[in-house]
Parts: structure tokens; sequence; C-alpha cells
């Protein structure tokens, strides 16, 4: 299969700091936005997992001034960058940044410190195993409000198919390095597990450049 690469954009590197996840990043938090101001709530609190840089949280922060922003990540050198462009943009709902890595309960938030009214990750799973979802679940089944939900975007699987040739495209050159975990994923198989620890999936949204939003709630 032929991979077509966009021109200008950087080679495939999953590091929070990279000029590759910085091109994504600003090519899809606008049509994110869209869809979060339809379905955020007015105020409460809003948990990010999986922040890096903090590029998406400090776009979205300003459109929402009503509610509090929790950044986080396993990666504590990424915690400077992110309350660099807190700064830049003068965002005061954005709380300093957080330690939680999906893989380590122990580092997991507590409902006696904070709920979230809405849990949301962007682009992780094309490089993070199914097993990240788990852990997404598990917090989510701690911290979510009753009403609350988890987004989750980027590209995905449906019914163990491409959506598009794009996508599958997209998916053997992920797959070429030939790193383990890496490759796009199924939503049957993030479904699966979130349905082990009692959140599930309410709704899919189609978005451009062949990705989706998964909406995730309590059962």
């Amino acid at each position: 299969m032929t991979v077509n690469v966009p021109t200008d954009r950087p080679p495939i590197d999953p590091h929070p700091l990279s000029p590759y996840v910085a091109w994504a990043g600003n090519r899809n938090r606008d049509p994110i936005l869209t869809v979060f101001k339809d379905i955020f709530p007015k105020s409460g609190n809003v948990l990010e997992l999986a922040s890096g840089s903090g590029n998406h949280v400090n776009f979205f922060a300003p459109h929402f001034p009503g509610l509090t922003f929790q950044p986080s990540d396993y990666d504590v050198e990424v915690f400077e960058a992110i309350k660099k462009k807190r700064a830049e943009h003068g965002n005061g709902n954005i709380s300093d940044p957080i330690k939680i890595d999906l893989t380590a309960p122990d580092t997991w938030p507590s409902a006696d410190e904070r709920l979230y009214d809405a849990i949301f990750v962007v682009n992780l799973f094309q490089v993070a195993p199914v097993s990240i979802c788990d852990g997404i679940a598990q917090v989510a089944e701690r911290v979510l409000t009753k009403d609350g939900f988890v987004a989750i975007y980027g590209p995905f699987k449906v019914g163990g198919q491409y959506t598009t040739e794009s996508n599958a495209a997209f998916d053997q050159e992920i797959l070429a390095p030939k790193v383990a975990e890496w490759g796009l994923k199924d939503v049957k198989d993030l479904e699966k597990a979130a349905n082990a620890h009692n959140i599930a999936l309410k709704r899919i949204v189609d978005m451009p450049a062949n990705n989706l939003i998964l909406l995730f709630g309590r059962a």
C-alpha cells in the first residue's frame, strides 16, 4: 500500500514536545473545540489526560471561563511547558498540572479531592495500548460526576475495519517502525475495556480528517 504523507507534516514522533505532536494538535484543535462548545457544561471541572505540551488545554480554556481545567501527564518533564503556555495565554482557569500515569493506580486522583464534569484525551491510542483504556475508565469511575462524560479523540477502526483508505495508509505508516502497541485501535476494544469498569460508550461523533470523538459515560 502506498502511503501518502502530507508534505507539511513532520515525521511521526509521539514525544509530547515533538514537532509532529504540535503539528497534529494545531490541525485538530478547532474541530474538537466546536464539539466541546456543544457538550461542555457552563461551569464545573474538566480533566485532561495525557496533556503533553499543554497545546490543547491552553487553546480550549479561554473559551470556557466558567470551567476549571486540570491538565495531567505521566511525564513530569512536560509540566514546565504546560505552565509556560498558561502564562503566555493568561489562562487563569488552568490549574497546575498533576502526574497521572494511567498504568499506576497510586497516581490516580481521588473523588475526595474533586469530581470532574468532563474528562478528555486527544490523539493517544494510535501510540498507546488498548489497556490504557482500562486506566481511563477506572479514573472515570472514580472521579466522574453522575452525568459527566469522557471524550476520546483520534483515528480508530470500526468493527475491525478501516473507515477510509487514508486511515488504512496512516495505520501502515504507524506500524512501519514495528513499535509494540502502535497502530489504530478498534472502537469495540475500547468499549469492552471501559464496560469492565461501568463506563459505557454513549455516542460517536464523526470528525474531519477521518477521526472520531468517542463519548463515554457512566453505565
